[in-house]
């Protein structure tokens, strides 16, 4: 249960606290700006400011120029192939042998003076806009742009940077009330400073203005702040709930907010969400109002479970065979719906990805596709391959004369003698980047060697069978120039049919298929009686036939909302044009039917030409199979239009004007035919061309007075509109226009499949919903072709319609909470889903009420600010952040403790300020030759001038890396030593630079994640050789990606005969606990000690305190630090997250340098030499626990391992407690220990009744496949467990928590531990002679670059 506060990206206006003079300088810009963009465009300008979108941009710049570096007291200056100067009278010597120096890299989306020639030398200015040395140096560049000299481009630069901090948004602040079953809150607080005094309390309690009544009675200042209190505690006394009350506290938070006006709904929704369970009370509101709410709805169609929440803008949302191999793989569907570790493919025997490749054997690069599909084989990847040759057809050339002939003789042959597999296996050993008629004799002699080759080849070969099959299929599918790929029937573009991304791409397609599956499964859509090939075929955007002017993204609409009519057709714009058209048109349809038409088809040709009567009887032939179509022609003349060369064209229009639906269909069939055409042409008057049926006399009538006036009108609407030439042919459907289309281009198949198509996609669900509206058919047909269907058709190529169509039909009209928009103004239609008393809800609440950004009477920070008023004194709280996958921040100032809030404790205001230290930068990494991750593989960040300033170790994971950095541009590089000479880096996606670089330049220029893709590759002369199975003989680097910096930088390697020692803590208590554990180790012990800390929770009194204490006693350390990956299983609560820290990255944490760790518990004192632990042989176990005591028999019934699940799956082991545990780092990366245990940990984290004490239950768990080293007890003595007779031989004391006394911390250790004392007394002396000498020093002292800055506060 948790308060939360959400500092959102939502600012409508931007308060950017500026100086009188920045202000100034604020408005010019929007006024400069106002020059160039709309009203909208403005206020968007406006709010990315406020929220600081550009920040990270400007900082980048930044640090492009710092690495230049700049020349000494420059404010601007240029760089003109590596050389630099500030002096514009300078510039021409630079660029007289520019040519000859390294032209610079340039970056993607450069400010880049327009330019007309590219191959001149670059000048690179960096300035500050608005300077007098900018002008100067503009001034000068953009002339010589102009005489097409140089390529101009500019990048920001500040000489003098402001050192004041950056307030940020977007981030969320946390409250979460903690147990206080153990209690854990240290003594010695610190107090006295606090930023702010009580008089910037919230004015309001319970309708009393308190900052009114203490100005208008001064004297009672003392009895009012009393009386405040007793409101806020009297108003968040928090009373238990009962189960059955607790089952109806999200309807009874829904009907507060619906019971008050709509203008306050959201704030209301806003204070209980962020308020729970504060706000949580049980009052007897009618819940009625939800009986007959769409709940079915959601969970069905929409795929949202109870209790999760959706966001949507305009829509759309911000988030086999019988092969041995595959005999054991499951074969139920239900596999899918089985929690599997991310990037994971279910292996289960169905056709589930099926992937047919089309390929001509003899053409370059087919071969590269054959090896690929092998990849996928041999991996074992679920993926069914078919392969279609497309092959010489003609039957007197053999497989000596054609590769690709042959090689199909070879493959019927091999699949007779053998099977299929071995024929593809065969396939694949046809070496060679081009197929040759050798190549395949050769694989037939090498593994045929009996076979008679020439019959097998030659031309009386009876392994021919299928040749022209191919041919023909390839055909009548429509697909384009070969290769071309189907993965379960969709095709390829021509980009992902490249042979370097295909792999990416087919991958890519499985997981999306895998997603489109689970759902049908979980629906009941699909079950184990039906085979998955016939499912995907049953789909409604299943086709017979592929055309890319059908079925491209690409497209393009006409706009029918007008009110305008034919008598001022000249003059309208196109937009009126094609209303005009679209209200005059009639239609042809299979029946005389008053019906709803979902598909209207136009033709747009000249139907006095050949080609134009061909198409329309295409279309002809299609309708007498069609239900949902009708077709409307439009005429678009080849040449001047005439009365004689209009006569077929006015026949057809005067038909459609006059005729009934049986007639008209009679007559068209009979105009379109070629002798009909040449009659008309020779003088025969139409009156003999009609049929049986006609209204002769009316179609003679208008026919003989129509003139070219309507055929004219079309013309125009052909050229100026769909921008076709004369006598150019196209197709409209619904309002989407395919053309021009060239002769023979759309046959009756092509319309069959357009009807198909937009049928399935948008308009069966749009006729539905109409049907439901209770619209009259003349209504809906318009409605049909009019801005509804180009509405929706622009959202569906990207998104699935039925959803869509679902939230804006049933959502909408159920909404509970309806606000308009402002009249006159564009808007976007927001839709939320949300349950008020969830996560979600506390997210959502600030995006939906947008707020402005002030201070309170000066006395709070300027800028985003989480603020907590109004809290329960009696509770206990802990502080969490909550932040962008992409932030890692630390708390830089409170002197309070954070994971212990108590305010009963507190005089004034708690104040906390965080910063964002680092951004960063992810990845995943494969070997291209394996599709393996490679194990051990090390990677480096850095800049120009310091290329090693952060490393990484890539995770068997997902081939899973993380790095911090900043904004600026950086340089990802393999690092030297082991991992330099065993790969190179074959490619990768995402970053900044060319594929084939091997240095990846990556640019961070703004707050989201940044995810690569890196593709490496052995060396030729490294192929036997493993990162992890040798010495490692690391060159010296910064560890600095996932470990922090070290305020100590040491200049020796790590040596064998450091002792490494790993702690976490969090709160004051245990960071007091962890400095005397740290004192106990040292005092015995000779062995030079490094101590490793995670940062993470760490406090900023720790923080300063550590390096003194690092100074006084003798010992290295390192603060490392490591973002929870987003595709792990995320814990909320911070206890659980600081557990799984001490478990499952332990391999990624430290260098590989580093052999063996300790962890040793912070509650720990220390009594004997830890070399001695250190040194202790683990048997080849990956690391070694001590086992639980069982000596204390009186705490038999607290002993949950012995009954059980534990009991059974331990069998005869023991469970081991983690307050102490030794590391065998080389064995535990060598044998992928952090993989598998992050693979369980991943699988049993879903339910949230496993894992109860994660860091412990997790190794013994695994215990079966990861064994453990069960150390000597003495090892660890806790008082708990073990009687009082072993204490004497304890090497180490654990102050663990006793189940039955519940006895604090503190006070056991006073009880306990004497030397404990003694310890204490000593740091804290030492902690007073710091505060002492920093008396004088400012806050500003401190050490570290930062971007950003954000403060939190509690009253």
């Amino acid at each position: 249960m948790a308060l939360q506060r959400e500092v959102p990206n939502t600012k409508i206006f931007p308060v950017l606290f500026l100086t009188d003079s920045e202000h100034s300088y604020y408005n010019l810009i929007l006024k400069k700006a106002g020059q160039f963009l709309s009203n909208l465009q403005i206020n968007l300008l406006k709010f990315a400011l406020s929220i600081r979108a550009y920040s990270p941009t400007v900082q980048m710049f930044q640090q492009i120029a710092a690495d230049e570096p700049p020349p000494e007291g420059c404010s601007a200056f240029v760089v003109i192939h590596e050389k630099r100067t500030c002096k514009t009278n300078e510039i021409k010597k630079l660029l007289k042998k520019a040519a000859e120096r390294p032209r610079p890299y340039l970056f993607k989306k450069e400010h880049k003076f327009p330019a007309l020639n590219e191959n001149v030398p670059v000048v690179i200015l960096y300035a500050e806009i608005g300077t007098k040395d900018f002008v100067k140096f503009h001034t000068v560049l953009s002339e010589k742009v102009q005489k097409e000299e140089i390529v101009y481009i500019f990048r920001h630069y500040v000489q003098k940077p402001s050192s004041r901090k950056m307030y940020l948004s977007g981030y969320g602040v946390e409250l979460a009330i903690k147990s206080t079953e153990y209690k854990a809150v240290d003594d010695i607080q610190i107090k006295g400073i606090f930023l702010f005094s009580v008089d910037g309390e919230a004015g309001e309690v319970q309708g009393f203005l308190f900052d009114k009544l203490k100005q208008m009675y001064p004297d009672l200042k003392d009895n009012l702040r009393e009386f405040r209190k007793h409101l806020i505690e009297s108003t968040n006394n928090l009373e238990p709930l009962k189960v059955w009350e607790l089952q109806d506290l999200s309807f009874q938070a829904a009907s507060q907010i619906i019971s008050t006006p709509v203008y306050s709904a959201l704030k209301v929704m806003k204070d209980i969400a962020q308020n729970f369970p504060i706000r949580a009370r049980y009052d007897k509101i009618k819940t009625s109002n939800f009986s007959t709410f769409p709940f079915k709805h959601f969970h069905e169609i929409l795929g949202i479970q109870p209790g999760e929440a959706r966001l949507f803008l305009n829509g759309l949302p911000i988030d086999l065979d019988f092969h041995d191999p595959f005999s054991k793989w499951p074969t139920s569907f239900q596999e899918l719906l089985k929690q599997t570790f991310p990037g994971v493919i279910p292996q289960i025997r169905r056709n589930l990805y099926n992937l047919v490749l089309f390929i001509d054997p003899v053409q370059e690069h087919a071969a590269d596709f054959v090896k690929l599909t092998e990849l996928f084989y041999h991996h074992n990847i679920p993926l069914r391959i078919g392969f279609v040759f497309i092959l010489n057809t003609n039957e007197e050339i053999d497989g000596n004369e054609d590769a690709g002939v042959a090689l199909l003789r070879a493959f019927n042959y091999i699949a007779e003698e053998s099977d299929t597999s071995q024929a593809f296996i065969s396939m694949i050993n046809v070496n060679g980047e081009v197929f040759t008629v050798n190549h395949v004799r050769n694989v037939l002699r090498s593994e045929f060697p009996h076979a008679d080759i020439q019959s097998i080849l030659g031309v009386d070969s009876e392994y021919d069978e299928k040749r022209k099959a191919g041919a023909t299929f390839y055909k009548k599918t429509g697909l384009g120039p070969l290769p071309q790929a189907l993965f379960n029937g969709v095709p390829f573009n021509g980009e992902e049919m490249a042979a370097a991304e295909l792999e990416t791409v087919i991958l890519q397609r499985i997981t999306d298929a895998m997603g489109f599956f689970q759902r049908a499964v979980f629906m009941g859509l699909l079950n184990d009686h039906m085979d998955a090939v016939d499912f995907l075929m049953d789909q409604h955007n299943v086709v017979s036939r592929i055309n890319p002017i059908i079925l491209g993204t690409k497209r393009r609409y006409i706009n029918f909302i007008s009110m305008s009519d034919f008598s001022t057709f000249s003059f309208l714009d196109s937009q009126d044009k094609s209303a005009v058209i679209s209200q005059n048109m009639k239609y042809l349809t299979k029946k005389d039917e008053d019906v709803i038409y979902a598909v209207t088809i136009w033709i747009i040709a000249d139907f006095d030409k050949p080609a134009g009567r061909y198409l329309l009887s295409k279309a002809l032939k299609h309708l007498k199979t069609s239900s949902h179509m009708r077709l409307g022609i439009v005429n678009n003349p080849m040449s001047k239009i005439t009365e004689d060369n209009t006569a077929v064209a006015r026949a057809i229009l005067t038909a459609f004007l006059t005729q009934k639906n049986s007639s008209l269909k009679s007559f068209l069939s009979k105009i379109a035919k070629e002798e009909t055409a040449k009659a008309l042409a020779t003088g025969t008057k139409i009156n003999k061309l009609l049929v049986p049926g006609m209204d002769d006399s009316t179609f003679e009538k208008k026919y003989n007075t129509l003139g070219v006036d309507i055929i004219q009108t079309h013309q125009m609407f052909c050229q100026e509109v769909l921008k076709l030439l004369p006598g150019q042919m196209a197709v409209i459907s619904n309002g989407r226009v395919l053309g021009p289309l060239d002769e023979n281009e759309f046959y009756t198949e092509d319309f069959h499949l357009l009807e198909t198509i937009t049928f399935s996609t948008s308009a069966e669900k749009i006729k539905g919903v109409v049907k439901e509206m209770g619209i009259s058919s003349k209504d809906a047909k318009n409605m049909i072709n009019s801005e509804l269907r180009k509405l929706v058709d622009c959202y569906f190529h990207k998104f699935n319609l039925e959803f869509f169509i679902s939230l804006m039909f049933y959502i909408f009209f159920n909404s509970i909470v309806k606000i308009d928009p402002q009249q006159n103004e564009p808007f976007y239609d927001v839709i939320a889903i949300v349950d008020p008393l969830t996560r979600e809800a506390q997210k959502m609440a600030h995006l939906l009420i947008p707020e402005l950004t002030s201070g309170a009477n000066n006395l709070f920070p300027s800028g985003p600010v989480a603020k907590f008023l109004e809290m329960p004194e009696t509770l206990l709280l802990t502080l969490n952040m909550i932040t962008p996958e992409s932030w890692l921040v630390e708390a830089v100032n409170s002197s309070y403790d954070l994971d212990n809030i108590h305010l009963q404790d507190v005089e004034g205001i708690v104040t906390a300020e965080y910063e964002l230290e680092y951004l960063l930068l992810e990845g995943h990494c494969f070997d291209v030759t394996t599709g393996q991750p490679p194990r051990g593989l090390q990677f480096t960040l850095g800049m120009k001038n310091n290329p090693v300033m952060f490393d990484t170790t890539v995770m068997a994971n997902l081939g899973y890396f993380q790095l911090k950095a900043n904004p600026g541009a950086w340089t990802l590089r393999l690092r030297k030593g082991k991992s330099e000479d065993i790969y190179h880096i074959f490619g990768h996606e995402g970053a900044d630079s060319p594929v084939h670089l091997e240095d990846v330049v990556v640019v961070l220029n703004n707050f989201r994640s940044r995810i690569l893709k890196v593709k490496v590759q052995k060396k030729p002369d490294k192929i036997d050789e493993d990162l992890l199975s040798v010495e490692v003989t690391e060159e010296k680097g910064a560890w600095e990606s996932i470990t922090s910096f070290s305020d100590l930088q040491t200049e020796e390697k790590e040596k064998k005969n450091v002792l490494n020692i790993f702690s976490v803590a969090s709160g004051h208590l245990y960071e007091r606990f962890l400095r005397i554990m740290m004192l106990s180790v040292l005092r015995h012990t000779k062995t030079p000690v490094k101590f490793w800390f995670l940062k993470n929770y760490l406090s900023p009194t720790f923080k300063e305190v550590i390096p003194h204490m690092a100074k006084e006693y003798g010992f290295q350390y390192e603060l490392v630090q490591y973002k929870w990956p987003r595709w792990l299983h995320q814990q909320t609560e911070k206890q659980r997250i600081i557990w799984g820290y001490k478990i499952l990255f332990l391999d990624v944490l430290f260098p590989l340098a580093v052999y063996k760790i300790i962890f040793v518990d912070a509650d720990q004192i220390v009594r004997s030499d830890l070399k001695e632990l250190r040194d202790i042989d683990l048997n080849g176990a990956p690391y070694g626990y001590v086992p639980f005591c069982d000596s204390r028999t009186e705490m038999d019934g607290y002993r949950f391992w012995k009954s059980g699940y534990w009991a059974s799956h331990l069998g005869r082991r023991k469970y081991h407690i983690s307050a102490l545990y030794v590391v065998d780092l080389k064995k535990f990366r060598k044998i992928a220990a952090g993989d598998k245990l992050r693979g369980q940990y991943q699988a049993l984290s879903q339910d949230p009744n496993s894992l109860s004490n994660l860091d412990q239950d997790l190794p013994n768990n695994m215990i079966h496949q990861l064994a453990i080293k069960s150390l000597p007890q003495e090892w660890l003595w806790c008082e708990t467990w073990c009687n009082d007779e072993s204490k004497e031989k304890a090497k180490i004391i654990d102050l663990c928590n006793n189940p039955k006394t519940k006895e604090p911390k503190l006070k056991a250790a006073l009880r306990i531990v004497p030397e404990w004392v003694q310890y204490d007394s000593e740091i804290r002396k030492l902690i007073k002679q710091i505060e002492k000498g920093k008396k004088n020093l400012t806050q500003s002292s401190r050490k570290g670059k930062r971007i950003s800055f954000f403060t939190c506060m509690f009253i």
